[in-house]
């Protein structure tokens, strides 16, 4: 059987590990360590007993319209929904890069960007992050053959933050769209989507797999100017949410003070993980997002890594190569934190006997 070359050559995208329910404290995949809001369990059970011989609203208009509401957007026009935030970074790929054309992405940051230009029979190109993770120049020069820039902010592994003036600067001096991949912002200070009201190449892509507790969902959108978002909605699946997910979706878009408190208090527990690492010695990037990322002294990521997963805790090891490796670990309960910590400080003492 012969397959596309493109398919064929390239190395697939892994995710994070997914053991069954109870066996681990999970804190390798960024989700919230909370249950979702109490109306989206309810919309939930309400859609699952409604009409689901009949297909769902194509265009998800009752979330377009509690998103826009939530976000100060000027209306559903702006907002394209999808099954979550991935179908919507592969939509902006296959709608704006075609075969041999090119994207750009920061590095290191979500690996699943040059899987998606694999795909796409697309090159992709890699701008490092500096030491104290900025951007380089580079990361904004235009070229001819450059169609789409992708920007996760705040950046996974590492948590970090490029303020919204420096994106504005960076996508006037590209020629081609400027995707800000706001999974995590809802945990950050400041976010990108006043820029794309006055910005037509600013895209904004959200999730509500972290902040709203909905990763077991798959809900995803995208924030847009609407001659964008009608391009877009010409390449996706006819019905590519079905009506269980935007009934959730739109409850948890109508959850703000739920959201409000979830958020203050996982950014309080990340503040004392970050504190606690530095005191074990860890060198600990100060995190925007609901996970840290933080390397130690004597290189011993993976060690550490198998030592917590040998005690059912999964936390995440990250190589990037000539980069380094480090770990990344998602915010839980207070709880989950303790106990990982404890066995932080078994894996130290072991590697220290």
């Amino acid at each position: 059987m012969q397959f596309r070359p493109a398919l064929t050559q390239m190395k697939p995208y892994a995710p994070g590990e997914q053991p069954p329910p109870g066996k681990f404290i999970k804190l390798n995949t960024n989700e919230n360590p909370f249950p979702p809001p109490p109306a989206v369990v309810r919309a939930i059970t309400e859609a699952a007993n409604g009409p689901l011989n009949r297909y769902p609203d194509p265009l998800a208009t009752s979330f377009r319209r509690a998103a826009a509401e939530a976000l100060g957007l000027p209306g559903p026009e702006w907002v394209l929904a999808g099954n979550g935030s991935d179908e919507i970074l592969t939509l902006l790929v296959r709608g704006f890069v075609g075969e041999s054309q090119s994207l750009r992405l920061p590095t290191p940051s979500y690996i699943l960007y040059r899987t998606l230009a694999d795909i796409q029979g697309a090159k992709w190109e890699q701008v490092a992050f500096t030491e104290d993770w900025q951007l380089p120049a580079e990361f904004r020069q235009p070229r001819e053959d450059l169609r789409l820039v992708l920007l996760p902010n705040p950046n996974s592994p590492s948590g970090t933050v490029v303020p919204p003036s420096e994106i504005e600067s960076i996508a006037d001096s590209l020629t081609c769209p400027l995707v800000v991949d706001e999974a995590y912002a809802d945990f950050a200070e400041e976010n990108c989507l006043d820029l794309v009201q006055r910005h037509e190449r600013i895209l904004v892509t959200r999730t509500l797999s972290k902040s709203y507790a909905l990763a077991g969902v798959r809900f995803g959108f995208l924030v847009a100017q609407p001659h964008v978002i009608a391009e877009l909605t010409k390449i996706k699946d006819s019905y590519n949410c079905d009506a269980i997910s935007i009934a959730a979706a739109t409850a948890a878009m109508q959850s703000q003070t739920w959201l409000a408190d979830v958020v203050t208090s996982v950014n309080c527990t990340r503040a004392r993980l970050e504190t606690e690492l530095a005191g074990l010695g860890f060198d600990v990037v100060p995190s925007h997002a609901n996970f840290v990322w933080c390397t130690h002294p004597s290189g011993e990521h993976r060690a550490i890594y198998e030592f917590l997963k040998a005690n059912q805790i999964l936390v995440r090891y990250m190589d990037f190569g000539d980069w380094g490796d480090g770990l990344r670990i998602s915010v839980g309960t207070d709880d989950q934190i303790d106990a990982c910590l404890l066995m932080i400080q078994r894996a130290l003492a072991k590697l220290t006997t």
